[in-house]
């Protein structure tokens, strides 16, 4: 038996049909098909909204339809040919500029070719299918020249001053490097013009806002919104003047706050909190509070204490119960001092960075759902809080520090 025969009989002898190729019968529509059916969509939705399809980025696949019309009312060819389909005049037909008739067996062209733009742009033979094929919808996000124009663009540009911030920038790179300063959760409260930033991975830091205030009126009554142009420097040489939300929202977005260099905040501190005088003026009360709630992950916490700062106690603490850096439970207050020539910003700094290895690791739900990391309760014995603020106090913070495994302050 030749080879071509030991073949043939190993091909035929199929009893489970294993190289039997069934052949399945095209349903595939034809390009005019597909775009008669594509615009039978279109005059659905406006006969059941009774308006055409808008450039709603909101709604996609009411823009899928608005981009579909706009492109069939810029090709003349099917425009003509969907005319007897078009009940509702959406594709009024202009008078097409025809060039000299063509030779047989070749397509007629409706536009006149006056450049390399009307050549690339023209597709009379079809060559890349059609809109309906799906190759040209925009599916995700509105068009460029379809988005609402701005008053201002807010682009960065080279800053022709660099000189004057690149030192700042490599002395706070290094500050990150060595520990001098972190780079921490971003709140609205943190964004001030002074400071450094992270957002996308790039340093910046904010030098002014030229702020103003608008009045919007809500049913619940009127609120007063602060905005306005800031000059925020790039650690690439770029500057930018984006309004200050939009800043805000794209530091809280994908970004963190910077400290500031811990030991100058010790040393500017310290020096600004001493020397009391019958001039000065109290700002404000350091308090320490113990929570009360039940929920087990919480209570079963030997020796947790919110530190914290505020020019009234009782009304900072009104209402605990319903306010997650509270823990959403009530609380019991602990120990209270009065200060003077206090600024706010750094004595909470100066506690983070005191007890910052021992600060609670937990989420709590609002009564919205809404998740909170709260960042101001420390595991640490009162004793030892009480022993902390005194040398914040009396200027010998720095000499120490919290060795959070034994619960002890020791000298550094």
């Amino acid at each position: 038996m030749d080879k071509d025969q030991v073949l043939d009989n190993i091909f035929n002898d199929d009893a489970l049909g294993l190289l039997q190729v069934q052949v399945k019968p095209s349903n595939a529509r034809t390009p005019d098909e597909r775009l008669l059916a594509s615009f039978q969509e279109i005059n659905a939705f406006v006969e059941k909204n009774g308006k055409e399809p808008e450039a709603n980025p909101g709604n996609v696949a009411e823009y899928q339809l608005y981009a579909r019309l706009k492109s069939l009312r810029e090709d003349d060819e099917k425009a003509a040919m969907l005319k007897e389909f078009d009940i509702r005049n959406l594709l009024p037909i202009e008078e097409m500029n025809q060039v000299n008739e063509p030779a047989a067996g070749y397509k007629k062209i409706g536009k006149k070719l006056n450049s390399i733009e009307d050549i690339l742009g023209d597709d009379s033979f079809d060559i890349l299918g059609n809109d309906d094929a799906g190759l040209f919808d925009f599916k995700h996000t509105p068009r460029q020249d379809d988005r609402a124009s701005t008053d201002f663009v807010a682009q960065r540009k080279p800053c022709k001053d660099f000189d004057k911030y690149e030192a700042s920038f490599k002395a706070v790179q290094k500050d990150l490097a060595s520990g001098r300063r972190k780079l921490i959760p971003f709140k609205q409260d943190n964004l001030r013009p002074g400071d450094f930033y992270v957002h996308n991975g790039i340093l910046l830091y904010l030098e002014q806002v030229d702020f103003e205030e608008s009045a919007l009126e809500y049913k619940s009554g009127t609120r007063v919104r602060k905005d306005g142009r800031t000059r925020t420097i790039f650690e690439n040489g770029t500057e930018s003047k984006m309004l200050y939300r939009s800043l805000y929202k794209a530091i809280l977005a994908n970004g963190k706050s910077v400290t500031q260099n811990f030991e100058k905040v010790n040393e500017g501190f310290t020096e600004h909190f001493s020397n009391i005088t019958e001039e000065d003026e109290a700002a404000g009360y350091i308090y320490v509070l113990r929570s009360k709630s039940t929920d087990k992950r919480i209570s079963a916490i030997k020796h947790l204490f919110k530190i914290g700062y505020t020019a009234d106690i009782q009304e900072r603490i009104k209402n605990a119960e319903k306010q997650a850096t509270f823990l959403m439970a009530p609380i019991d207050y602990v120990a209270g001092w009065k200060c003077f020539n206090m600024n706010s910003q750094k004595f909470e700094q100066l506690i983070h960075n005191f007890f910052g290895s021992s600060c609670l690791d937990l989420d709590v739900y609002d009564d919205k759902g809404k998740r909170h990391f709260p960042r101001e309760w420390f595991i640490a014995p009162i004793e030892v809080i009480e022993q902390a603020i005194v040398l914040i106090i009396n200027g010998k913070v720095v000499k120490y520090k919290y060795d959070a495994e034994n619960g002890t302050i020791v000298e550094r």
